[in-house]
């Protein structure tokens, strides 16, 4: 902590160790990632509200209820078990089940609060959400490579081609903002904080159980290193990292068993109402056979797109495995990925279920970090032509829903 940022706190009022002073320090520091990541949103926003414009739709309807969008809200209005819309489908009583209670839930704390709408609600915090996720992004990358690498890792986030995600009502922000702040509590040794937030991660989507594998993950590493640690050496508690690996999976298990207990079905209740989605976990062999169809039949672009995502994600997987990143941050990628490849459902949606992945990012960032001026500009004005592009196609113009 800076002199400038003691004094400071002192003419506030504030202990220079406060938590305030270090959340101020902390902002202060992923300011420019944070505002390159505003700005490469608003640019993306811009693009979709013109072309809405220019179709003669409104930007918000656009950005706030599309797709999936329409299934949180629709809980957010009336709670689980209300009939579906007709024009979508599943037309099943239980198919809105497959949602997870957190963000229709904070939709509906906030409309309690702010007279501005459930559609509105539904995006300020996702918004929210995708500025937090950044500053957690940035902080994760920060703290294993450098102020430089974080702030290039946040872009490269900003850049992906699906990150039109980030701009819409969708869980993918508010899972990778508590996942974020989540393996950073874990990589600075905070492993209560690292459950605390698993919990809600696992409220928030079927996927945010990959947090508490990494919180699990973090208390095997400390046991494993306090079982090999000089016995004259004062060891640390471990009850810190097994009270966070029992608190972490909380939030998932408890909603899956509140679905079995709601339909009547027992513990496996949560699973049949993704059977009506056609989810299921096949290892793999639905996506190997979706990917051997683009070879086969004239597809859309979108489909074409989702195979090259996922073959460059298992690329970047297999880099960041080399890199030797701390386990937790592997151990939570890995789960992502093999949600993602393994399960059964909808081939489009592989590459948004992909976005909380940001670790598979960090060979890329570390290496635009240590690359000339030129090669970065090249290759982020690159990605941000092509992610900026494809936003606009994939929400105004693509065949499939995302």
């Amino acid at each position: 902590m800076t002199a400038e940022t003691v004094d400071t706190a002192a003419a506030a009022g504030v202990r220079p160790g406060s938590v305030r002073v270090h959340v101020r320090a902390a902002l202060r520091r992923a300011a420019p990632a944070l505002a390159l990541f505003a700005a490469i949103r608003c640019a993306g926003v811009l693009c979709t509200a013109l072309w809405a414009w220019h179709t003669g739709r409104h930007p918000r309807s656009l950005l706030g209820a599309t797709w999936d969008s329409n299934w949180y809200l629709g809980v957010a209005r009336h709670g689980y078990g209300s009939p579906a819309p007709h024009h979508m489908w599943p037309p099943d009583p239980l198919a809105d089940l497959a949602f997870f209670p957190l963000y229709p839930g904070l939709i509906r704390g906030v409309t309690a609060v702010l007279p501005i709408g459930v559609l509105n609600a539904g995006l300020l915090l996702a918004w929210t959400a995708a500025a937090v996720a950044a500053w957690g992004i940035f902080a994760v990358g920060a703290h294993l490579y450098g102020r430089r690498a974080g702030t290039f890792l946040v872009v490269l986030w900003a850049l992906l081609p699906h990150a039109v995600i980030e701009s819409l009502s969708y869980t993918e922000p508010l899972l990778t903002a508590l996942a974020a702040w989540a393996l950073y509590a874990l990589l600075t040794d905070r492993p209560l904080w690292a459950g605390a937030l698993a919990l809600p991660a696992g409220l928030a989507r079927p996927n945010g159980l990959a947090v508490a594998v990494a919180v699990l993950a973090a208390a095997v590493v400390m046991a494993a290193a306090t079982a090999r640690a000089r016995p004259l050496r004062p060891r640390r508690p471990l009850w810190p990292y097994w009270a966070a690996a029992l608190l972490a999976p909380v939030g998932w298990l408890g909603y899956v068993l509140w679905v079995g207990a709601h339909t009547g079905a027992g513990p496996g209740g949560y699973f049949r109402v993704q059977e009506i989605w056609g989810s299921r976990f096949d290892f793999g062999r639905d996506t190997l056979r979706s990917v051997k169809r683009l070879f086969l039949y004239n597809e859309p672009l979108v489909l074409h797109m989702a195979a090259a995502v996922i073959a460059v994600s298992v690329l970047l997987l297999v880099l960041l495995v080399l890199d030797r990143p701390p386990l937790p941050l592997l151990v939570y990628t890995a789960a992502l990925v093999a949600v993602a490849l393994g399960g059964t459902g909808y081939f489009p949606s592989k590459p948004r279920f992909l976005l909380p992945a940001f670790p598979l990012l960090v060979p890329a960032a570390v290496a635009l970090a240590r690359a000339r001026p030129r090669t970065v500009v090249l290759a982020t004005g690159s990605l941000a032509a092509l992610s900026l592009g494809y936003g606009v196609y994939l929400l105004a113009m693509a065949p499939l829903p995302l």
